[in-house]
């Protein structure tokens, strides 16, 4: 083959690669708006059922939806030891993630805990060079630093003092697990079936849900039909399909893009709260919400040269 040609086909997979990072981050933007809207119902249901109970209904129901498509497909054969083993680690960092984050937003403001669980962006790059041993390019790293900033204008009411307490430290440890979960996954994406994967993180965080609603909160009678059907949404579509899909895609893109995308919940979910719920949304969460999308542009753009 001629210089040339070699040239030209390099480029040619150079630009498949990067098209299907773009599909890849922006079915992850799409798995973020999800997550977003979902904000609004759970504030709505979280009133009326204790938290663990709530998020055993809606990991068990997921991993039941999962359970009956991998079923259908035929995936269940072809399950190993492998995925089991990761996919019950990968559970466990999921399961974290939600426990903590409900029981940290019980003792700390919605302003401390949203900032505090978007510093998962900031721990990304470093799981990723401990874990993956993968560097992180300095355009990706100035978009964090972007996205960071843009999460304390977003998050934080500096005006009202911020304050450091033991709901602050349990919201710390959840972003250390979602980060985590994030970062495994990008490990796992590569070899593992997506739906088997997804499948065993999700039950392994519904069983572990489970046991701790037994544990501290007991059983719960007369759940209405309006929470079940809650439920069964947010477990179908807000956590087993928005993370089939994260497992999907994740494989053509990084972990920090997907972190960097991921910035972007608070956003979707102000923004449905404003629509839905009269909650107001002023110069400094526009100005944070202007730097988080400022730097998933910059990391994408740097991505390319």
């Amino acid at each position: 083959m001629t210089s040339d040609g070699t040239a030209i086909g390099t480029s040619d997979r150079f630009t498949a690669s990067r098209r299907r990072q773009l599909l890849a981050d922006g079915a992850l933007v799409g798995v973020t708006f999800v997550w977003g809207t979902s904000f609004v119902l759970v504030k709505d249901v979280i009133e009326q059922v204790t938290p663990m109970v709530w998020l055993t209904m809606r990991f068990t129901l997921g991993a039941l939806a999962l359970a009956l498509i991998a079923l259908f497909m035929g995936r269940l054969r072809g399950l190993t030891w492998r995925e089991v083993r990761w996919g019950a680690l990968i559970g466990c960092f999921l399961w974290a993630g939600y426990a903590l984050q409900t029981l940290g937003l019980q003792l700390t403001s919605a302003s401390n805990g949203g900032f505090i669980t978007g510093l998962s962006v900031v721990m990304v790059p470093i799981f990723s060079l401990l874990i993956l041993k993968q560097k992180t390019n300095r355009w990706a790293m100035v978009g964090v630093g972007l996205a960071t900033v843009g999460l304390v204008l977003f998050s934080l009411r500096i005006e009202q003092g911020v304050h450091i307490n033991r709901g602050d430290v349990l919201v710390f440890t959840c972003a250390i697990a979602f980060a985590l979960q994030i970062v495994t996954v990008s490990h796992v994406a590569g070899w593992a079936d997506p739906i088997r994967i997804t499948l065993l993180q999700v039950l392994f965080a519904g069983v572990l849900n489970g046991a701790c609603a037994l544990l501290f909160e007991g059983p719960v009678a007369n759940i209405s039909p309006e929470i079940w059907a809650s439920a069964a949404y947010l477990g179908v579509v807000s956590t087993s399909l928005a993370i089939l899909v994260q497992v999907s895609v994740q494989r053509f893109t990084t972990a920090v893009h997907t972190a960097l995308i991921f910035a972007l919940e608070p956003v979707f979910a102000t923004a449905f709260g404003v629509w839905l719920q009269g909650d107001t949304f002023g110069p400094a969460e526009l100005a944070g919400a202007m730097l988080i999308l400022g730097g998933m542009l910059v990391a994408e753009l740097g991505s390319e040269s």
